[in-house]
């Protein structure tokens, strides 16, 4: 199964002066195996707190290894429901959340994120968390 990885994982793996070992093994793994999967949200958040244009450069070449799940309209739409539905039940999240819950439904994709509103999210939305 692919695996879209959240920025928070990136971030704890790439940008930490103390990485989680754990953590960082299991995504060399899913890398290794070509389980991992991107979008351009989770990039966008990526990239934007990278100042020095060397290593910009160095991830972008990196990053293009991966496959990219795109974002059509009928996902933007399904977030949308998304939402609504938590909403509903008193959960509360952004369109970003949401957008990603519908892309990983859609693509039957598994999530890897430490965020815990996506365990939240789980209890009412189509979403598999690794």
């Amino acid at each position: 199964m692919r695996v879209l990885v959240d920025t928070c994982v990136w971030s704890k793996v790439l940008r930490s002066d103390n990485p989680d070992p754990g953590l960082t093994k299991l995504l060399m793994d899913l890398i290794e195996d070509s389980r991992v999967v991107l979008t351009g949200p989770i990039l966008q958040e990526i990239f934007s707190g990278i100042r020095n244009k060397k290593d910009f450069q160095v991830l972008e070449r990196k990053f293009a290894a991966f496959d990219e799940l795109i974002i059509s309209k009928e996902i933007y739409i399904k977030a949308a429901e998304y939402f609504n539905i938590c909403k509903t039940h008193g959960i509360n999240g952004g369109h970003i959340d949401f957008l990603i819950c519908a892309l990983i439904a859609h693509y039957n994709c598994a999530f890897l994120t430490t965020d815990s509103d996506f365990r939240i999210f789980q209890k009412l939305l189509p979403i598999k968390l690794l």
